[in-house]
């Protein structure tokens, strides 16, 4: 399957895939027990990336997991499988014009996933994609050490603002790497310039300053060496025009375009991903539904804060499957 076509009562409804760090052990396991198209959804991950990430996804070690080369085709396997299985259970039938969903979205990685449920790229090509993101995410994180960190009870702009002063003080770098919801920003930079604004940060009154157990500092521009290499690989990948407008992290605008798409996915390596603005876009074009198709339930958390509104639905196993088809089908009735 290049891409997913759903029946939608009207528009108003919008597809959400989380990023690393929403992995956990045993993830897709249900899932692949009770779905016949979602075993079979993992098994292709098995075989084109030629190593067990089902086994990886349901049974561990959660080091292994978690390591970033792992991390991101075990959740792009576990979206897929689950938006797979959604679309069996909805008898999937050609969508187009106002019956479309309004729109699809990933935060970071979760980016990919989006990118296979538009229909841009292919399943496979996506895992090969984000196998190498990881790889290159790593070797970057190694050439280049750096850390991340969670600010919790300050907004996107006086982070960027302390951020900046201490980068021009430090001479380093330092900066907003995720806005993803009022807040809550995530920042991300060489290790002593962190620590700087870290200080700094809580001198301004954020409520917490939490680092976060990583070794890189994604979304920063010690990613580079990462993003020029990236880039290659998603010249070399066929990707097509998609068929559901991608809002992307870097503009919080929709993309309609596989050029919009390539420079999207290399830029966004180094630069942040603005996920209020991404959902305030989704919110401001008639979107009233956000589903979240992956383990966990962040996004539809940051949802909750940024737009209290909205209806959210969770699907990250049988029962999240069952319950949102259920309400599909009354929506379309």
């Amino acid at each position: 399957m290049a891409g997913f076509d759903f029946v939608a009562a009207g528009r108003g409804v919008a597809f959400l895939f989380p990023g690393q760090g929403s992995q956990a052990v045993g993830m897709g396991r249900e899932l692949a027990a009770a779905y016949p198209v979602a075993a079979a959804t993992f098994a292709e991950a098995d075989e084109i990336l030629g190593f067990g990430l089902s086994k990886l996804c349901f049974e561990g070690p959660e080091a292994e997991l978690t390591d970033t080369i792992n991390a991101q085709p075990a959740l792009l396997a576990t979206a897929v499988a689950l938006l797979r299985t959604v679309a069996q259970e909805l008898g999937q039938a050609p969508a187009t014009g106002s019956d479309a969903p309004a729109y699809v979205a990933g935060h970071s990685m979760g980016e990919y996933s989006a990118l296979v449920a538009s229909g841009a790229v292919a399943y496979a090509d996506a895992l090969r994609l984000v196998r190498e993101r990881g790889r290159l995410m790593k070797q970057a994180g190694a050439q280049n050490p750096g850390m991340m960190a969670a600010i919790l009870g300050l907004d996107e702009a006086p982070v960027a603002a302390i951020c900046a002063e201490v980068a021009a003080e430090t001479g380093g770098v330092v900066q907003v790497a995720n806005d993803n919801c009022p807040g809550q920003v995530v920042i991300s930079g060489d290790k002593a310039s962190m620590e700087a604004a870290m200080v700094a940060l809580g001198s301004a009154g954020a409520r917490k300053v939490v680092p976060l157990a990583v070794s890189i500092a994604a979304h920063s521009p010690l990613m580079q060496p990462a993003a020029v290499e990236l880039r290659a690989a998603i010249d070399a990948t066929e990707i097509a025009d998609p068929r559901v407008s991608l809002i992307g992290n870097m503009t919080a605008q929709p993309l309609t375009t596989a050029a919009a798409l390539r420079d999207e996915l290399a830029a966004q390596l180094t630069g942040g991903v603005r996920w209020t603005a991404s959902i305030q876009r989704a919110v401001a074009d008639g979107v009233t539904n956000f589903v979240e198709l992956g383990p966990g339930e962040a996004l539809v958390g940051m949802v909750k804060r940024i737009d209290r509104t909205a209806t959210r639905h969770s699907v990250g196993d049988p029962a999240g499957v069952a319950a949102f088809v259920a309400w599909w089908q009354a929506k379309g009735s």
